[in-house]
């Protein structure tokens, strides 16, 4: 019988016993247990939402509880772990409820309590979580003889969840401290320690305090830990993909093409350039296998926080898919008050490393998932509206011929914008990647920003099965300015034999009101 696909469960012993897919990591695992290729005990590792951090955590209790029948058949079977049983505290911090500093430590001391008595140990309330947390550690490695594994899932999320509001979060962040700090206090009792979570903020104490803790959010070695990679994709889920490829009516080569444009952009070290699937999306794509591809990662893992701190100028004038020059200072978040966007949207799973050279980095949106689900929040704060309807209907006339409609609606959407800076060369960027990202936000079109031309480059090219959208803009000219530009500098040329339609279109806005002001439309003669 094919193994099933688990569609939403981060709980190895449920899926070893009831023969869902387990993608094998336990390699990988086994040499972070044994200090083979860090000589090390205590580890973090960052990753964005729905990754596969907390099934790892649930496999490494698994694993260091020795429960080898669930792992017969896997790597670390084969291999020479040696199965002894140690006493786990495994403590969750998600999901928790911050809308008041007391409603959050409510809830932190419940979810300490409930990890410690879980362990077999007796929650003292008259004591805080962080002293509970020290004791239980040392009573666990007397009683049982044996070193302690600590596993810590989502040790950030309440910071992340009061980013609202950013002295409750420091105040937060402070309990955070007390508790992460006893880690260090009591490394002699340790055995193992895994620490997930989706940020890294810097000053929380164990990243200060702890001189000993590996870090292998991009370390080379350990790059396809979480995810899932193209050969592993082969490997484990080949039937269903097969099957999908046919209900999708697309060969297999081409299945695979898409799913790759899809849902494969995600890459986590400097030098190893080997990407990874998001694990959520493959799980629920395949298990679902409709006609289509869909957003799957992007509608369990948004999160309002990623863009609480920016400004529409912000969001207006940067190109997301290409962000040169980061260094790794850039990526981590040290000061609550001053969150860069490249930073939040890096951890948060909305850019991710496409290039690194020269100790700096180059990011952009992973992958064609996350590309739509962004830009669709782009515009919607571009327009200051909640829902998808207007957009729908201002590119559902593009994509149906209806060029004046569109250009209509496109009017008005212009109208009700922010813009930053007015240096002329920053304007005509700032329109032309509100109109990027409004139609890739869509789905209908394939779209190309500067596509490039034998004599220069066209501003933004949008294609559908049917028809060629060719767009030039100017600032402070004319829509016949860049009607003439398109003409000259041929850039409808490579599209004249496709069997399209080839419509040219010359946009024309006003520097100082920052208003689209004239329009024009022409077909390919």
């Amino acid at each position: 019988m094919e193994p099933r696909i688990a569609q939403d469960s981060a709980d190895f012993r449920e899926l070893r016993e009831k023969g869902y897919i387990y993608v094998d990591k336990t390699e990988q695992l086994y040499r972070l247990a044994n200090g083979i290729d860090i000589g090390g005990k205590l580890f973090f590792i960052s990753r964005p939402r729905r990754f596969g951090k907390s099934l790892m955590l649930s496999t490494l209790e698994c694993l260091f509880r020795g429960q080898r029948d669930l792992f017969k058949g896997l790597a670390i079977d084969k291999l020479d772990y040696d199965w002894a049983e140690y006493p786990v505290l495994h403590f969750n911090f998600g999901t928790m409820k911050v809308e008041t500093l007391e409603l959050f430590t409510q809830q932190f001391v419940e979810r300490v309590s409930r990890s410690i008595e879980a362990a077999g140990e007796i929650y003292n309330p008259a004591v805080t979580p962080d002293t509970n947390f020290a004791d239980a550690i040392q009573k666990l490695a007397k009683e049982r003889g044996k070193p302690v594994v600590v596993l810590i899932d989502e040790y950030d999320a309440p910071v992340g969840a009061a980013l609202d509001d950013i002295e409750k979060a420091k105040a937060i962040r402070a309990k955070l401290s007390a508790f992460y700090g006893e880690i260090k206090n009591n490394a002699a009792a340790i055995r193992f320690m895994m620490m997930t979570g989706v940020t890294k903020f810097t000053q929380l104490s164990v990243f200060s305090a702890l001189n000993n803790l590996n870090n292998l959010t991009l370390d080379d070695r350990y790059a396809t830990l979480l995810g899932y990679t193209d050969d592993e994709l082969t490997t484990y889920f080949e039937p269903a993909m097969r099957r999908h490829a046919v209900v999708m009516g697309l060969s297999y080569e081409d299945y695979r093409e898409k799913l790759r444009w899809w849902y494969n952009g995600y890459r986590f070290a400097r030098w190893n350039t080997i990407k990874v699937y998001n694990p959520c999306a493959i799980g629920k794509t395949l298990g679902a296998c409709t006609p289509e591809f869909l957003g799957t990662w992007t509608s369990t893992g948004l999160t309002s926080v990623v863009f609480h701190y920016f400004a529409n100028n912000q969001l207006a004038e940067k190109n997301y898919e290409h962000i040169e020059s980061v260094s790794e200072e850039d990526l981590d978040i040290c000061e609550l008050e001053n969150i860069q966007p490249t930073a939040m949207l890096y951890q948060g799973g909305y850019l991710t490393i496409k290039d690194y050279r020269r100790s700096r980095f180059t990011l952009g949106i992973p992958d064609e998932e996350v590309r739509r689900a962004f830009n669709t929040q782009l515009v919607r704060k571009f327009a200051q509206k909640k829902d998808n309807d207007y957009r729908n209907l201002l590119c559902d006339s593009l994509s149906e011929g209806d060029i004046d409609t569109f250009l209509g609606r496109l009017s008005d959407l212009y109208a009700h914008l922010t813009y930053g800076p007015k240096e002329e060369h920053v304007q005509e960027f700032s329109f032309q990647r509100i109109l990027y990202v409004l139609l890739t936000s869509d789905g209908s079109f394939r779209v190309t920003a500067e596509d490039r031309q034998a004599q220069g480059r066209a501003d933004l090219v949008a294609e559908t099965p049917e028809r060629v959208f060719i767009f030039e803009l100017k600032v402070n000219g004319t829509p016949q300015d860049a009607i003439a530009q398109i003409k000259e500098k041929g850039y409808a040329e490579p599209y004249r034999h496709s069997g399209k339609e080839v419509h040219l279109i010359g946009l024309s806005f006003d520097g100082e009101t920052r208003r689209l002001t004239g329009t024009v439309s022409e077909p390919l003669a």
